[in-house]
């Protein structure tokens, strides 16, 4: 696999009363671009979140000004402010040196959507583009629980799947990204929207959850409720989930050893019974040697990526 270089440093640890990262060389922009979602936040150097702003947008429609409406309302949240730089977690494939993303398979609008530009106009601050896995390893390793490790895998679940590897201190992907969300898992199985069949993505995304619970007849397909039902059916289906997560995760630890295994997304949602579920799984599949694999829960869903977009400014200063 191709990798990059990415230089990292550790940053103080951030206290919300302390507004040095404001005074320190000013206040970060990140962005986090989803099909039908863009969420936009305020942070200081030392990744305090000071303000955020999200909104949504039909990811049905081809119409890139759908995203532009989408992105001017979310970046209201600079308001005042001039971000010493604004990084961007985007879905799909993505293009770094040309600030676009270049395709997102359920969102037809973001096709060669050069959301640098747009966001250079809106704000007059440089902007970086990222893959989101890539994006959400860097804030893991910068903010959260990949701190002082060489080595860790930093997971994204629900709506969008994949993965970022740090690994012996370098981010493992090539530019523009590949999460591992089209890796194929299975001979045979459901069509995915890439048009090949087998896709990791079609059996451990929040979509196939919601199918699978409406084939089961249960009332519903979130894993917040179903981790609290004492219904057979839904128990079942909640280790299935975490067993199709393990499909792809135990190939990432069998060939990079990683350890640590940072979850983020829909899967804080079934807390700590299915992170101990997950945990247990992928220990079973894991080759001998080595660390034992170690899965955490890690910041909210909603704001893993915008602290791993302010990462990426950082590294690149």
């Amino acid at each position: 696999m191709a990798h990059e270089r990415i230089p990292l440093r550790l940053v103080p640890d951030p206290r919300p009363d302390d507004p040095a990262g404001e005074r320190d060389g000013g206040v970060l922009g990140a962005v986090e671009v989803l099909p039908g979602t863009v969420r936009a936040a305020l942070l200081t150097r030392g990744g305090v979140v000071r303000d955020r702003a999200q909104a949504r947008f039909d990811a049905t429609s081809a119409d890139p000004a759908v995203v532009d409406r989408a992105l001017g309302e979310a970046a209201r949240v600079w308001a005042g402010h001039t971000p010493a730089g604004i990084g961007v977690a985007a879905a799909g494939v993505v293009d770094p040196a040309g600030g676009r993303i270049i395709e997102v398979n359920d969102a037809p609008a973001l096709r060669g959507y050069p959301v640098a530009d747009r966001l250079t106009a809106l704000t007059g601050a440089p902007v970086r583009v990222e893959h989101r896995a890539r994006v959400q390893v860097l804030g893991d390793r910068w903010f959260g629980a990949g701190r002082g490790r060489r080595s860790f895998a930093s997971v994204a679940t629900g709506e969008v799947l994949g993965v970022g590897i740090l690994y012996d201190g370098q981010v493992l992907a090539p530019a523009g990204g590949r999460s591992g969300a089209h890796m194929t898992v299975t001979a045979t199985g459901e069509l995915c929207t890439c048009g090949r069949r087998g896709c990791w993505k079609t059996v451990a995304t929040s979509r196939w959850l919601r199918g699978r619970a409406a084939e089961l007849g249960l009332e519903s397909g979130a894993l917040s409720d179903l981790v609290t039902s004492d219904h057979s059916a839904a128990l079942g289906l909640v280790e299935e989930y975490a067993e199709n997560l393990v499909l792809g995760l135990a190939t990432v630890q069998q060939l990079f050893a990683c350890g640590l295994f940072v979850l983020h997304g829909e899967a804080l949602d079934g807390g700590e019974p299915f992170r101990t579920l997950v945990e247990s799984r992928l220990r079973e599949d894991a080759l001998g040697g080595g660390e034992a694999p170690t899965v955490v829960l890690g910041e909210p869903s909603d704001t893993g990526a915008l602290l791993g977009a302010a990462g990426l400014v950082l590294s690149g200063q």
